[in-house]
């Protein structure tokens, strides 16, 4: 598993609420601290990838965050710029004004036309080897195929031209598995697990992009074994004795910790539900589930980041300088 991060570009997905972000600032800390000269871009500009890496900002420019570890957020306005300057050789100085008007006019009425810059930004940056590794912290599982086929569906409308040689590079480079992958971030939970299976049902057919790993984020510990679970068991006709012996508050705690450990043997279910289905599919069969750990701790921030990376470095068997 460590060949996640021997990728050029590594898109981070998911349904919203299951810690995408703070995986992929994870995955790009790892990176980072296993020597690889990283870029980590949040896609949808809300500012969350930010409060993850404990900066107060993030703009279009790469920030190094820490030691091999560069942060920006996407803008179709300076994608835009950038793109006229590089590709069309036209200089551009301060706002782009009615040019962009024009752009948001015509981008609302053909599909995939925003998008393609932001994508085409990382490409170029990938083509370009800037970076050793590219990570995306990308839109939620939703919108993430639109995102990430910008290029395949502009080629398809356009055959010929300059638009056209332009998408194909990018496509040569998101299409290569040995070069570009996806990582889907699901929760042990009923409807994460659902849509994460789903994505990658749709995600090779409409994008022709690969998935390289399913990360499990949250994922309980396992409280008791076997013949633990069986003690615990016992102890419900001992309760009387153990609020006598410990006080008010044992039969509060035993509660807790049986209804954590039934909320783990569900996760874990649904897991294995996951599991079987990427099994039944011949392109997913092989398709590793990376487990992050609960960390019971809700707040964004670098320490959680840094945990998660840990924990990500363990499970992917990478040394960290």
């Amino acid at each position: 598993m460590t060949a996640l991060l021997d990728l050029d570009m590594l898109w981070v997905t998911g349904k919203g609420g299951v810690g995408k972000t703070s995986i992929a600032a994870a995955l790009a800390d790892v990176a980072a601290r296993s020597g690889r000269r990283t870029l980590v871009c949040e896609m949808d500009a809300k500012g969350a990838l930010a409060a993850a890496l404990g900066e107060d900002d993030l703009g279009f420019e790469p920030t190094e965050v820490s030691p091999n570890l560069h942060a920006m957020t996407m803008s179709t306005e300076d994608a835009l710029r950038e793109y006229l300057r590089l590709f069309v050789k036209i200089p551009l100085i301060g706002r782009i004004g009615p040019l962009a008007t024009t752009f948001d006019f015509v981008a609302d009425a053909a599909p995939g036309v925003k998008e393609i810059l932001g994508v085409g930004k990382l490409c170029f940056e990938v083509r370009e080897r800037h970076y050793d590794l590219v990570v995306i912290d990308a839109e939620a599982s939703g919108h993430i195929v639109s995102q990430i086929g910008a290029p395949k569906v502009i080629a398809d409308l356009v055959q010929v031209g300059l638009v056209r040689d332009q998408t194909q590079w990018m496509l040569d480079i998101l299409n290569d598995p040995a070069r570009t992958g996806v990582a889907v971030v699901t929760t042990p939970e009923e409807m994460p697990v659902t849509e994460s299976a789903e994505l990658l049902q749709r995600l090779t057919a409409e994008t022709g992009a690969h998935a390289s790993a399913v990360i499990a984020n949250r994922v309980l510990p396992m409280l008791f074994d076997r013949r633990e679970q069986v003690v615990v068991e016992q102890l419900e006709s001992a309760l009387p004795t153990l609020t006598a012996a410990i006080g008010p508050g044992a039969p509060m705690v035993l509660e807790a910790a049986r209804l954590t450990d039934a909320r783990r043997r569900t996760g874990a279910e649904h897991l294995r539900w996951l599991q079987t289905e990427l099994q039944r599919d011949a392109i997913h069969a092989d398709l590793p589930i990376i487990t992050v750990p609960e960390l019971f701790s809700r707040a964004p921030g670098r320490r959680v980041v840094s945990l998660i990376a840990d924990g990500l470095a363990e499970e992917l068997d990478v040394e960290l300088g």
